[in-house]
């Protein structure tokens, strides 16, 4: 908040100096020099005591003999400041920030002879009159909007304290975050989700475990992209969410430690864990670590009927599970080395594991007749998995020149394995007299693995004062191994060589792109990008024989326009072309067993997905927004219920369905009820439709899906901070499915302690267990209906005690992405 505040301040003073000199009169008789041709002045500027960098203090341009400056800047995160289309004559530059003395430099000349002129370092020191630093807390997020992303502020609002960042990021703008931590953006599903700029490597669900163990006063801002620039990477159809971390801004040591405990009324959990930070020298190192423990529980209705040959078949399941997932501590720590003040090295190591516990127990009524069971099938599923991801980045960051040309380098590996072991007990009981019960007992063990290695560079240059060119290239190369081994258990394991696979999987992804970004003018701003992205893939069954290769290559071109039609009225345009390849697992035919009536299989001709992505965003005042999104999207994926109808068997795979569009209409309003009373509501409004064959007949599945979200944060008295979120969401579509309306109210209080370094929360999500998940479609007289809870309804507590020992300084910004993990 520091820092923003003296960016205001220098921004403040930086008008100041040259609009108010304009309002006296100008005594001098000095002549403007001509503006027939022009040159550039730079420079750099340093504190006179430490020699660090000043950063956004200001600098202004005064020709001879003139009190009146001719233009003005503010100096960048290296002190460097630069003054482009400078008429030929002599200047004088005046340097000003908030504590310390104004100071002027020595006459400068542009001339044809030197157009290019570099000012002396200059150096100010500190004033003898301080001021005191002012922290201004702001209830709710600041969101602002660029020509490709909007970006949601969490820093210093109430919002982060005392929150997780999985409830900042579930809280944004138009975001809907199911229990397996699956992501939708305005209605849509397909999101990549990044951290710091670079892809988080994880299932949807061990995302969701590593944001819930992150606090989320460690995150700077949200960005999301409906409709990333070229410079992304082009998986993800409807988007990119980017959590941005706070940058470590002590010199010293600082971080937090905390611990929590949780329950949903059937289990009890927890973490403990922390953070450090410490920069000394040309160091600048971290660890977070946690220790966690989830839980989870579920039941559910599934009703089925299929429409066989010989009549109706009836399944009526009752169904009830539980997990517990365990880790060693897991652990993120990196540091970075800045070998000069332009230039810096660094790494990032990360490792995750976690033992997970699951069962699943079901009760199947079988029979022709609508509520006469012949028979019941009692399946009990028991699994343990353990799951480890190990990563490592190493990255360059440079900044070659003063006029900010820069380059970057990243060089990645990823390291995943999952080992597993599944119990299915079934017994049959049959009704029909004479009929003796039955059990089967099987087995599996499986276990697969991947390796991805990642290499990057971009580059970036100012060209002609308003102008940047970005230019990047990236290779990527994934090799999957997946063995997987299904037994009869009842006398003795034996193999099952039909539902038994062993499948290799490689891949090979070459992109470059180029990216223009200028200012044409004060009221707009374009920005266009070109990517092309080749793929190689190769997919072979060991087992079966049977191999798949794949080879593509595709362009993804984009467009940004950002106009500025008034004070209080702006408009973004957009355009991009996106892709989305299937998920690693989804291409294993392997068949995953549930019960007797319900398996999984993957498609190994699985195609990828195109998206066609346009939006228009209308600004009013600032901090109201109305956003327009259209997608067109070609051989959509989609999970689909394949129907065995003669064996009563439902096949869930992953295939590609026919065309499909989705309008939406997001509006976001933030109101201050009170001073102490803010809110920030957004509405969204979608229409999806999926076309798609099914058994022989022509589905369109389409449907109007209202969803609203209000977000309240009151102040209370003795310094008591609540929180409330409710989300109404109405009937929507996924494919074959219709998806049930839902809706939900979450609670949360914080109280601060020893001078706001000891946060205690407490939290209360899903208050009156009205979060279901309903999913149903209907094909011909087919059904699949499905009704679960998945104990939502959670109470926790958490405290986090915040140290601190040492003093500000600039940190280096870096960025960086990858995308190949999101998709194991």
């Amino acid at each position: 908040m520091k820092k923003r505040a003296l960016f205001l301040l220098g921004l403040l003073c930086l008008c100041l100096c040259v609009i108010w000199p304009g309002q006296a009169q100008n005594t001098t008789s000095a002549v403007v020099p001509s503006p027939a041709a022009t040159g550039k002045i730079t420079g750099q500027l340093l504190d006179s005591l430490t020699g660090k960098p000043i950063e956004y203090a200001t600098v202004a341009l005064l020709p001879k003999g003139l009190v009146k400056a001719q233009d003005g800047t503010l100096t960048n995160a290296q002190g460097q400041f630069s003054f482009n289309n400078v008429p030929y004559g002599q200047y004088t530059l005046s340097f000003s920030f908030i504590g310390y003395d104004t100071k002027q430099s020595n006459l400068v000349e542009v001339s044809a002879q030197n157009p290019v002129v570099t000012a002396p370092t200059m150096r100010l020191a500190t004033s003898s009159t301080k001021l005191k630093e002012v922290t201004v807390t702001s209830l709710r997020p600041t969101i602002t909007y660029e020509a490709d992303k909007m970006v949601v502020s969490v820093e210093g609002t109430a919002l982060a304290a005392g929150r997780t960042a999985f409830d900042v990021l579930s809280r944004a703008p138009g975001v809907f975050v199911d229990p397996e931590g699956n992501i939708q953006l305005n209605g849509r599903g397909g999101i990549t989700v990044m951290l710091n700029g670079k892809l988080t490597y994880m299932s949807a669900i061990d995302l969701r475990n590593m944001l819930e163990s992150m606090s989320a006063e460690n995150i700077k801002n949200i960005e999301i992209m409906t409709n990333p620039s070229a410079k992304f990477d082009a998986e993800g159809s409807s988007g990119i969410l980017n959590i941005n971390l706070k940058k470590n801004e002590i010199r010293g040591i600082n971080g937090s430690v905390q611990a929590g405990v949780n329950t949903n009324f059937k289990q009890v959990g927890g973490n403990v864990g922390g953070s450090i930070y410490h920069r000394a020298g040309n160091w600048n190192s971290f660890l977070i670590t946690d220790l966690p423990r989830r839980v989870n529980n579920r039941e559910g209705v599934f009703t089925r009927v299929f429409d066989s040959k010989d009549g109706l078949v009836f399944i009526d399941q009752d169904t009830k599970g539980q997990s517990k997932n365990l880790g060693p501590p897991n652990f993120r720590v990196g540091t970075d080395y800045s070998l000069t003040d332009q230039h810096s090295v660094g790494t990032v190591i990360s490792f995750n594991r976690n033992t997970a516990w699951s069962d699943f127990l079901s009760d199947s009524y079988y029979g022709t007749t609508a509520g006469q069971p012949s028979s019941l099938v009692d399946a009990d599923n028991y699994t343990t998995n353990t799951f480890t991801n190990f990563n490592t980045n190493v990255h360059y960051t440079g900044k070659l020149d003063t006029v900010g040309t820069t380059l970057s380098a990243d060089l990645d590996f990823v390291k995943i394995a999952n080992y597993g072991a599944s119990n299915f007990y079934n017994y049959t009981t049959y009704y029909t007299a004479g009929k003796a019960p039955e059990q089967d007992f099987l087995y599996t063990n499986t276990e697969n693995g991947f390796n991805i290695y990642s290499a990057k560079v971009d580059y970036a240059q100012n060209l002609f004062g308003k102008s940047k060119l970005e230019l990047g290239v990236k290779a990527s190369r994934v090799e999957s191994d997946n063995d997987s081994k299904f037994y009869f258990n009842n006398t003795g394991l034996v193999l099952d060589k039909n539902r038994t696979n062993h499948f290799i999987y490689d891949e090979n992804i070459y992109a470059a792109y180029a990216n223009w970004n200028s200012t044409l003018s004060p009221r707009y701003i374009l920005q266009l990008g070109l990517r092309a992205e080749g793929t190689q893939s190769r997919g072979e069954s060991l087992t079966t024989k049977q191999v798949t290769n794949r080879e593509y290559l595709n362009f993804f071109p984009s467009f940004f326009l950002q106009q500025k039609l008034s004070e209080n009225y702006h408009v973004n345009y957009s355009y991009t072309r996106r892709i989305q390849r299937p998920n690693y697992g989804n291409l294993n035919p392997f068949i995953i067993y549930r019960d007797p009536f319900t398996v999984t299989q993957g498609n190994p001709g699985l195609r990828p997905q195109f998206t066609h992505a346009l939006s228009v965003t209308q600004r009013f005042f600032k901090d109201y927004s109305l956003v327009f999104n259209y997608q067109y999207m070609q051989d959509v994926m989609s999970e689909l219920p394949i129907l065995d109808v003669e064996k009563a068997l439902t096949i869930y795979t992953t295939g590609n369905v026919d065309d499909s569009y989705n309008f939406s209409f997001v509006g976001i309003a933030p109101f201050q009820i009170s001073k102490k009373w803010d809110t920030n509501n957004t509405l969204t409004v979608a229409y999806n439709e999926f076309r798609i064959t099914a058994l022989g007949e022509r589905q369109i599945n389409a449907q109007v899906l209202y969803a609203f979200q209000t977000t309240h944060n009151i102040l209370l008295p003795s310094d008591f901070k609540l929180e409330i979120n409710g989300t109404a969401r109405g009937p929507g579509a996924s494919g074959l499915y219709k998806v049930g309306a839902m809706w939900w109210v979450h609670l949360g209080l914080r109280k601060s302690f020893l001078n706001k370094k000891l946060d205690l929360t407490v939290n209360l999500n899903d208050v009156f267990r009205s979060y279901r998940l309903r999913f149903d479609t209907r094909i011909g007289n087919n059904v699949n209906d499905f009704d679960q809870y998945l104990y939502m309804q959670n109470l926790g507590f958490s405290l986090r005690y915040n140290f601190s020992r040492g003093a500000k300084f600039d940190p280096k910004k870096r960025n960086n992405n990858l995308e190949e993990l999101n998709r194991t």
